[in-house]
């Protein structure tokens, strides 16, 4: 298929932790060949299921600290006591390539996404359908004490005040309709005049055909 050179996104979701958007991410992931996760670093524990280089990179503190004061991150943040951290290059190589790259980040994590890359960014916030639903998919998701489900909780407040921040918010009543929402925003951001590369030589060239 003809395809028209285009520079790669960057494609971040945001949310408060139980919201939907790992659900999300995951459909997009799976249903969109198009678009490869960043796969963060981070020095909290492994959750049960999780793979080193798949879902996070893990590191110690002290790794963390040597690879944030080396200039090696994008955007770096403290989320619960815990460090995150974009590494750069694969995330510029890759949008050099004309390829698309979904970021799983908290309000810290999309401002300075936003500070250091600003027009190859596109946000969505996703909002839960409600404080009671946030609070039992916390506790049935079974990974977390019920203190750090009370800290999270708590949290979710502060990280709902940016929720205006973002270029586009997703309300999760359903699921289905948000993922299929989330891929029509990625779909319209592709055809933006502004990333296509290659499109001023394609119209040159058809203009030379009339």
């Amino acid at each position: 298929m003809e395809t028209i050179a285009r520079r790669g996104l960057m494609f971040v979701l945001s949310s408060p932790s139980g919201a939907g958007k790992t659900t999300i991410a995951r459909r997009l992931l799976e249903e969109d060949t198009g678009i490869a996760p960043s796969i963060s670093h981070t020095t909290r524990e492994k959750r049960r299921g999780e793979v080193d280089g798949k879902d996070y990179h893990f590191v110690d503190k002290d790794t963390f600290g040597r690879m944030r004061d080396q200039g090696a991150f994008l955007e770096w943040a403290v989320v619960f006591d815990n460090y995150y951290g974009t590494t750069r290059a694969p995330v510029e190589q890759a949008l050099q390539g004309g390829r698309d790259v979904l970021f799983d980040v908290d309000w810290q994590g999309a401002t300075a996404l936003r500070e250091s890359a600003k027009d190859d960014v596109v946000s969505v916030f996703v909002l839960p359908p409600s404080a009671g639903a946030l609070e039992e998919r916390l506790k049935t998701r079974a990974q977390d004490s019920d203190e750090v489900v009370s800290r999270r909780m708590r949290g979710a407040s502060n990280e709902i005040q940016h929720w205006d921040e973002y270029d586009y918010v997703v309300v999760n009543f359903d699921v289905d309709r948000s993922a299929a929402a989330v891929h029509a925003i990625l779909a319209a951001e592709r055809l933006k005049r502004a990333r296509l590369t290659g499109l001023d030589g394609y119209v040159q060239g058809l203009l030379k055909q009339l």
